[in-house]
């Protein structure tokens, strides 16, 4: 029943930055823990970033810490994942995922009930 929506995901150069967001529907999308998530080709899908319920409880894995930021605007029913300094190795698609009945960090992908159908970023050199 729910269902979310990712867009924002294009071409960039390295060290250049991009903004992710995910608009999703439900009625009590405020109290879902949101997350972002990434796969690349011939690779497992991997955490990137998950926030709670009001924005102030987040986990970044250590791969994109001090360059991605995860926050949402709950009366606009959306998730952002601000991408900074980005690097060739976060080329993947991206993907939202909402965790229904898991308070934050919830770090594992079983947590989560709802996903995305994923957003390509290519990062080149």
């Amino acid at each position: 029943q729910v269902q979310l929506v990712e867009s924002g995901g294009g071409l960039v150069l390295a060290g250049g930055s991009l903004r992710l967001s995910c608009a999703a529907s439900g009625r009590t999308f405020s109290s879902y823990t949101m997350g972002w998530f990434r796969q690349a080709p011939g690779k497992e899908r991997q955490l990137v970033a998950t926030v709670n319920w009001n924005g102030i409880i987040t986990y970044y894995a250590d791969s994109v810490k001090g360059r991605f930021t995860i926050f949402r605007d709950n009366p606009k029913n959306t998730v952002y994942l601000q991408m900074n300094s980005l690097k060739v190795e976060d080329t993947a698609v991206y993907y939202c995922a909402a965790a229904t009945t898991t308070a934050a960090p919830a770090i594992a992908q079983i947590e989560y009930d709802y996903w995305g159908q994923g957003t390509q970023v290519t990062v080149s050199s």
